[in-house]
């Protein structure tokens, strides 16, 4: 057997058995309704339709939050049913169910209850619960005990439930911080676009000749739109034949008695002004529809009633039952529902007027709330729905819900503003630039080092104003951003949780920055993930600045890693937990810090869930970061008219090394071809090219950089040997994994640690001796080893700090330890054993 509606297919003895809904069923099932975060459309192979059941061969979209994967021509007809990741105001409980998604699973998947496989690559199939990971068959999963623990990953989860934040006028993309560059700009004409090709794909089945291909609106909206269904019918067909079809390929599963065509002609396609289907003779009407050139256009439409039955979903209010059913009438408004439906949710006692009646149409976009004035008459209310559309009208709800003065509070980050400015200054800049309303805006913090401060604002039209102005503005040269951050609730925490503060870096590692977000937001809670290149660190540890214990991951080369150690040791007095640790998935060229640590010479595409394992049982160490002060005491070459005041001195801070000389100039050249041709550089392989390539034009030059500097460790002169190039390293790995100080026992020096409190100091005579450490046949030229160190440029040197090069002018440069040490994740000996076995 298939369904004539979504192409379930079952054996005849198998039929009992079904536990899955039909799409045109599916809205009604929906407990709480939450909208899908869906991206750009794209092709995604081996996936299949939820609506439709039919496999993804044409761009398709997926939702970002969840595993929904929809055809451009199903997403009208996609359930409101997207995991709920935060509370909204409305909800407050402490207790998850799982929720279920079905089919798209592995063909080796296995069920939880039978053991036995539920995965296919063929057919939708098999269930999998979105936040525990759990998998059953569709039969067996409506035995599982339906409260969820959030699986192996518990306790790095953020439970929703901690989670606020008052999304009402914001897109699901704002909401989780997704970028939006990718974006096509109209979600209108992505559906005109998707529901016209998806037809034209049903053209093309119905070759027959005794059948004739119609158009279907299903209301006003559809054909304001020219969004249009197509059917296939006999050329003879009776009407109740062709509302059926029209019914189904709308997927509402009404009586068809209910329905009646109407049919107008391409000349009024754009206007209001309908002809309506009279009691003409069938035949005659027929054959005008039925044209061989082009397909006539039909509006399916509801026969006005009058009377109906309502369903009233007791929503929010804490009463044993999903809704009650109510007959209403013509007379019957939203005030006169209130009082009937009280006394059937056992509230007889309560005040009417302390309820309301909101509607709620449940689109896979967006939820939209709307509450009816008390004197609405209802009937006319459920006309005007089905007059827009019929299909809206399966998708829309009545609730009851208490009237309460419920607090709006958006945060707003923003971001790019003139650093050391006071709250005040900060208020008149956006006075001016941005006209925020005072009386509804404030600013609740501030971070004058950053230039960047947090809005708190109780309006929300007022807070998506300022969010799209914010784009298209630009102060002292430089573009504002804006993130919308949720607030989390440290004391609704549970005690054993240490939630996984995840940072990507999309521009590293080629494409796989874009696919491990989308992991990390399907795998944890996707207000815990976020995208470094929309405002970086700090909205992500201004989030987290109330946890009493969370732990972060950083995916990114060993740049984004420092970019994020940096952010942390500024942010670290406004931190609950001052001193997270720090875990790394490496995304870029070199990933030194990453090597040491154990995770890797770079992501080579593991299990994202594996990953976060292996996060999990990693041991805690200590790490050394060094302050790098760069002091110039002549002005930079190249300064206009030969005047110029001296560089003023600036500070940077350090983790893996620093080099001076050819090391740093290898950088320097790399990093200038990496800015002509950003699009070439995207994976490691070519980037080490680029490297090899600039190494062989230096190969020739002379060793003479010990004349150009002078070097002083601990208060002490160090004589320089004949070397082009010199390098502080604070982790044992340099250049990709090289070991530049060696393994061999000197009396001289110490055993160099990360965390020691020493740097070492290594010589290197030119590109040849680099690229035999990089072989490992020979080790770098030990030079000294200490914690204080003062390096005097004679002339202007190429200086590289964990890889970010540049061209220092002549003066001073001191290196010194930093502030406390940070704590870093190392993988564990035995993740890596169960790994590789």
């Amino acid at each position: 057997f298939i369904s004539a509606v979504c192409n379930f297919m079952s054996h005849e003895k198998c039929l009992k058995n079904v536990k899955i809904p039909c799409s045109c069923i599916a809205p009604s099932l929906v407990r709480v309704p939450v909208a899908h975060c869906f991206g750009p459309p794209g092709h995604y192979k081996r996936k299949f339709c939820t609506v439709c059941r039919k496999s993804l061969e044409s761009p398709a979209f997926r939702c970002e939050v969840c595993e929904l994967h929809v055809h451009t021509d199903c997403i009208l007809f996609a359930c409101s049913d997207c995991r709920q990741c935060h509370q909204d105001g409305h909800l407050d409980h402490d207790t998850y169910h799982h929720h279920w998604r079905e089919g798209n699973l592995s063909s080796s998947a296995r069920c939880e209850v039978c053991k036995k496989t539920c995965g296919s690559s063929e057919v939708l199939s098999g269930m999998r619960c979105e936040w525990c990971g759990i998998l059953a068959h569709a039969a067996c999963y409506v035995i599982v005990t339906p409260e969820c623990t959030f699986g192996r990953l518990r306790n790095m989860i953020l439970p929703p439930s901690c989670v606020q934040l008052f999304s009402r006028n914001f897109s699901k993309l704002h909401c989780f911080r997704i970028s939006e560059n990718l974006q096509t700009e109209s979600d209108e004409d992505d559906d005109v676009d998707g529901l016209t090709q998806g037809s034209a794909k049903d053209v093309q089945i119905s070759t027959d000749s005794s059948k004739q291909t119609l158009k279907i609106f299903d209301g006003n909206d559809a054909v304001k739109r020219n969004q249009f269904r197509l059917i296939s019918v006999p050329r003879i067909a009776k009407n109740e034949e062709v509302v059926e079809a029209a019914l189904r390929a709308y997927y509402i599963n009404d009586d068809q008695q209910e329905y009646e065509l109407q049919t107008f002609t391409q000349q009024v396609l754009l206007s209001d002004d309908v002809i309506n289907r009279n009691d003409a003779a069938e035949d005659s009407n027929l054959g005008s529809v039925f044209r061989e050139s082009v397909p006539e256009a039909w509006i399916i439409r509801a026969k006005p009633k009058d009377e109906e039955v309502i369903r009233i979903y007791p929503a929010w209010l804490k009463v044993g039952m999903a809704y009650v059913s109510l007959r209403v009438n013509k007379d019957s408004t939203a005030q006169t529902v209130i009082k009937e439906v009280l006394p059937l949710l056992g509230r007889q006692t309560e005040c009417p007027q302390n309820f309301k009646l909101v509607e709620v149409l449940m689109g896979s976009k967006q939820v939209q709330r709307m509450v009816l004035d008390n004197q609405e008459p209802i009937l006319n209310r459920f006309k005007d729905i089905r007059k827009t559309s019929i299909r809206q009208m399966n998708q829309t709800r009545f609730y009851i819900v208490e009237n309460s003065k419920s607090i709006v509070q958006v945060n707003l980050f923003v971001g790019g503003l003139p650093p050391q400015l006071s709250a005040e200054e900060y208020t008149n800049i956006l006075k001016e630039e941005l006209a925020i309303k005072t009386n509804v805006v404030s600013v609740s913090h501030v971070y004058q080092a950053q230039g960047a401060v947090v809005l708190q604002i109780s309006c929300f039209s007022e807070a998506e104003r300022i969010y799209m102005l914010v784009k298209d503005t630009v102060i002292n040269d430089k573009p504002l951003n804006a993130v919308v951050i949720p607030e989390v609730m440290a004391s609704k925490i549970p005690q054993n949780c240490c939630p996984l503060l995840v940072f990507v870096n999309p521009k590293s590692g080629g494409l796989k920055g874009r696919d491990l977000l989308y992991s990390f937001r399907k795998l944890l809670n996707p207000h815990q993930v976020f995208e470094l290149t929309n405002g970086g660190p700090l909205p992500g540890f201004h989030t987290f600045s109330k946890v009493p214990s969370f732990r972060v991951l950083v995916c990114g080369g060993d740049g984004t890693v420092g970019w994020v150690l940096g952010a942390l040791e500024e942010i670290r007095h406004k931190l609950v937990c001052s001193e997270p640790s720090v875990a790394i998935l490496p995304l870029g060229t070199g990933n030194d810090l990453g090597r040491v640590l154990r995770w890797g010479a770079g992501y080579s595409g593991e299990d994202p869930y594996s990953v976060l394992v292996s996060v999990d049982e990693a041991d805690d160490v200590l790490m050394d970061r060094w302050t790098i002060l760069l002091d110039a005491e002549e002005p930079a070459e190249g300064a206009e008219n030969g005047i110029a005041e001296p560089e003023p001195p600036k500070i940077v801070q350090m983790n893996n090394y620093c080099g001076l000389g050819i090391d740093a100039e290898l950088s320097l050249d790399f990093h200038h071809a990496r800015e002509e041709e950003p699009g070439k550089f995207n994976s490691r392989f070519h980037n080490k090219g680029v490297y090899v390539k600039v190494g062989l034009q230096k190969i020739s030059h002379t060793r003479n950089l010990h004349k150009d500097i002078k070097l002083q460790v601990d208060q002490h002169e160090v004589e320089l040997p004949s070397i082009e190039g010199l390098i502080f390293i604070n982790i044992p790995s340099w250049g990709s994994g090289a070991d530049l100080w060696g393994s061999d026992s000197d009396n001289r020096f110490e055993k160099p640690r990360i965390d020691d409190g020493l740097l070492e100091v290594v010589g290197v005579t030119g590109v040849v001796h680099m690229g035999q450490v990089q072989g490992g046949f020979r080790s770098g030229i030990r030079i000294a080893q200490g914690s204080y160190f003062r390096v005097t440029l004679l002339k202007p040197i190429p200086v590289q700090v964990d890889g970010e090069p540049w061209i220092q002018a002549p003066g001073q440069i001191i290196i010194s330890a930093a502030g406390p040490k940070v704590h870093m994740l190392k993988k564990s000996k035995q993740k890596q054993k169960k790994t590789g076995s």
